[in-house]
This record gives structure tokens, sequence and C-alpha cells, in this order.
């Protein structure tokens, strides 16, 4: 595994940052397939690479819950149940949800005071749900369909290059 420092681009648009962040993924990731190190290490490259995010983290499905697994941020809810909260919609859904405010989503789970907008990626493995990518920002409107695209093209990566056990429930 090669180091690779994150790194805000504060003048490249979300298309080249994600880019910079799926590179930065596939080389972290080399050689490395562990679920664990492999959700740490993309957490943390989220978490410092697009600019203006509070949380960036996974949460894994189990049974019907999620449950919180590695993330940067501030301490997070342990367990949603599917269907509650934007984690537990998108991954009823399987679908990528973007809250523009989430004190307008109805049942919004606000494990930070400070988050204002969400983005919520469902992890599918040869069409199973395992998890979601939860991804929060302090800042309004902070997320659109740029952010799904890349954020979508990184949750595919992380899926591809990384070995997911057959949870029991």
């Amino acid at each position: 595994m090669q180091s690779v420092e994150p790194t805000h681009v504060p003048t490249s648009s979300k298309a080249e940052l994600y880019s910079l962040t799926s590179a930065q993924v596939s080389s972290v990731f080399e050689n490395e397939r562990d679920l664990i190190a492999n959700m740490a290490n993309c957490a943390a490259l989220i978490y410092h690479t697009p600019p203006d995010l509070n949380w960036a983290g996974f949460y894994l499905l189990r049974g019907k819950d999620l449950i919180v697994g590695p993330f940067q941020g501030k301490p997070a809810c342990v367990r949603i149940p599917l269907g509650k909260g934007v984690c537990g919609t998108a991954a009823t859904r399987q679908a990528t949800i973007v809250v523009e405010d989430v004190d307008q989503f109805a049942g919004h789970i606000a494990c930070d005071s400070a988050s204002r907008s969400e983005i919520v990626i469902p992890l599918l493995k040869d069409g199973h749900l395992i998890g979601v990518l939860d991804i929060d920002s302090p800042i309004l409107s902070r997320f659109n369909a740029e952010d799904a695209v890349g954020l979508e093209a990184i949750a595919a990566l992380f899926i591809q290059l990384t070995d997911i056990p057959v949870i029991q429930s």
C-alpha cells in the first residue's frame, strides 16, 4: 500500500475532486481488500478531500438495522433502523438520497446538530444491500447531482476492491 495524503484542492471542480479521491482510494486499497481497513481509509479520504464536510463514514447492515462502521467526524448514532432517517431511507430504497436541508427531511436523525445537508449512497454487492456511505456537511445545499455521481463511483470502487464477507443476521 502506498501512503496517500488526502488533499483539499479548492480550485478544482467537483468532478476533478472526486476523480482525485477515486485515484487515492485505488492507491490506498492496492494489495488491501480488508473490509474494516478499506472503510477506514475510504472515510478518511472522503472526509479530507472535498471541502465543507463534517462527517463521512459507513453504516453496515446487520439484521434490520444499520450499525455505524469506520468514520471521520464527531461521534455518531450507533444503530439506525431500516427506513428511518436519511441512511435508513436510502438503504430501504436502495437509491442515493441528496438532502439539501436536513431540517426539511421528515424523520431526519440528528447525530451532529451542526449538519445542515447530507448525502447517502447505498452499498450494493451483487444486488444485495451491505450498508451505506453517509456524508454530512454544515453547509445548506452542499450536495447535488455531481456529488451523487462522484460518490457513487467511489462507493462502486470500494465494493469492487474490498472483500465483503457474508454477514449472518
